[in-house]
C-alpha cells in the first residue's frame, strides 16, 4: 500500500502517462486482493473448510436427462480442475443409450464444500435435443446434493445391525478395465432406506470404506436437517417440500443464458459456464446468502 500511496503522489507531480498507468494497474492489483480477502471471509459456516461429496441425478425424461446429468458432471469436474482440486469419481451409473443415472464424486480442495454447496438443487436445461429425429426443444431436469466429507461423526451412530452389504462385479469399460471379482460395494441403511454405492476404488475394502463415509455424510444431513426443522416448528415457520423448483436455469435455444433463481445472477455465455466458468454464480450465492443472514 506505501508502494501504492509513493506511486499517487508522484502522479500527481509530474505528469507522466506511464505514472498514471502503474497506479491503475496496482490499484487494481490491490482492490482484487482485498475482493478475494473479502469473498474468503464468507466461508465461515461449519464444514466450509471440508472437503465435498456431489451426487448428480438425472430426472425424468431417459436420455435427454441422462444426457443433461453428464453435462453437468464435466461442468463440476473442469471447475474443480481451474481451482486445482482433485475429484474421484466414485459410482457412476451409465444411461442406456447415452449420459448417466447417477454418479457419486468426491472433491478435495481448499473450501471444497464451502464453494460447492452453492450448486446443490435442481437444474433446469431449455434446448434443442440430439436425441429427437424432429428437432424439437426439451426441458431437462438433474439433481444435484453437495455434502461435506465428514469422515467420522459424532452426532452419528451406526448400528451394523441396521445395515444390508452387497458385494457385485465392477463395471468396466472393456478389455482390462473390467474386473473379475466382486469389489463393488453397496450398503443399505434399512431405518431411512437410504442406499450407497461404491465401484471405484481398488478393493473391495477400499469400496466399503469410502461406501461408509458417504453414508455417514449424508445421515449427518438428514440430522441436521431433522434439528433445523425442529427449529422451524418452534419458530412456527412453514417448510416446503423436497426436491422444489429449479435453483438454476440453462436456457440454448431459442436464446442462450444461464440465470441463477435464487440471486438473478445471469450470463449469455453458455459455453464458457457448461465449461466449468461457475465462480461468479457461486460467488454470486454466497454473497445473498450472507445478506439474508444464512446459508
Amino acid at each position: 500500500m506505501d508502494e501504492l500511496l509513493a506511486f499517487v503522489r508522484l502522479a500527481l507531480e509530474e505528469d507522466d502517462e506511464s505514472v498514471e498507468d502503474e497506479v491503475v494497474r496496482q490499484f487494481g492489483d490491490y482492490l482484487r486482493s482485498f475482493e478475494s480477502l473479502e469473498f474468503m471471509t464468507m466461508m465461515d459456516e461449519p464444514y466450509d473448510d471440508r472437503d465435498a461429496l456431489m451426487a448428480v441425478h438425472a430426472g425424468a425424461g431417459g436420455t435427454e436427462a441422462q444426457d443433461w446429468a453428464e453435462m453437468l458432471l464435466r461442468m463440476f469436474l473442469r471447475f474443480a480442475e481451474s481451482r486445482g482440486w482433485k475429484a474421484k469419481v466414485l459410482d457412476k451409473h451409465p444411461g442406456a443409450e447415452a449420459g448417466i443415472k447417477s454418479a457419486t464424486v468426491a472433491f478435495e480442495g481448499r473450501y471444497a464444500y464451502g464453494y460447492l454447496k452453492a450448486e446443490a438443487g435442481v437444474h433446469r436445461l431449455v434446448r434443442l435435443s440430439p436425441f429427437d429425429a424432429d428437432k424439437l426443444r426439451h426441458t431437462s431436469f438433474a439433481l444435484v446434493e453437495v455434502l461435506p466429507d465428514l469422515g467420522e461423526v459424532e452426532e452419528v451412530q451406526v448400528d451394523p445391525k441396521d445395515l444390508r452389504i452387497d458385494t457385485f462385479l465392477a463395471s468396466g469399460h472393456g478389455g482390462q478395465g473390467v474386473q473379475t471379482t466382486y469389489s463393488a460395494v453397496r450398503i443399505t441403511h434399512i431405518p431411512t432406506g437410504i442406499v450407497v454405492s461404491c465401484q471405484n476404488e481398488r478393493s473391495q475394502t477400499q469400496n466399503k470404506e469410502t461406501a461408509m463415509r458417504i453414508l455417514r455424510a449424508r445421515l449427518h444431513a438428514i440430522y441436521l436437517k431433522e434439528r433445523e426443522e425442529e427449529k422451524r416448528k418452534l419458530r412456527g415457520e412453514f417448510t416446503s417440500a423436497e426436491w422444489g423448483n429449479q435453483i438454476r436455469s440453462y436456457v440454448l435455444h431459442p436464446y442462450r443464458m444461464v440465470k441463477d433463481h435464487r440471486t438473478k445472477h445471469e450470463t449469455q455465455d453458455t459455453e464458457a459456464v457448461l465449461d466449468g466458468d461457475i465462480g461468479p454464480f457461486i460467488e454470486s450465492y454466497l454473497r445473498h446468502s450472507k445478506a439474508k443472514g444464512g446459508k
